[in-house]
């Protein structure tokens, strides 16, 4: 088992930076890829950065390329999203998610409850 919580959420203003955290306790959390994922009032949960299980690969979700950057530290058991130039359209609730190395959800078998993200305009 991997329990996942985020932090690092809030409010901010268009153009604003912020800074998630994903802190892992459990087993093995090297060993897992890890994700962001978000979800917006009314939408579908959609992806938004993954990280290899070594760190050597990142992937990115078209719109946030550029704006966000994911990283992990395996010593501290956290993943980070790094998100700058914010956008309203990027308002959501992030969740973070371990398993495997992909964009889909259904690939990753370990979610935090998630981080509420407000841009506003």
């Amino acid at each position: 088992q991997v329990q996942l919580v985020e932090s690092g959420g809030g409010l901010v203003q268009a153009g604003g930076s912020l800074r998630l955290s994903c802190a892992a306790s459990g087993r093995a959390f090297s060993s897992y890829a890890m994700g962001w994922f978000r979800q917006a009032p009314g939408k579908e949960r959609e992806f938004v950065a993954a990280i290899s299980w070594s760190g050597d690969s990142t992937y990115y979700k078209d719109s946030v390329k550029g704006r966000c950057t994911i990283s992990r530290d395996d010593a501290k058991n956290t993943v980070y999203l790094q998100m700058n130039s914010l956008k309203p359209e990027d308002t959501a609730v992030y969740y973070c998610a371990a398993g495997e190395f992909a964009t889909a959800g259904d690939e990753y078998d370990y979610w935090g409850q998630g981080t509420q993200v407000t841009v506003s305009s």
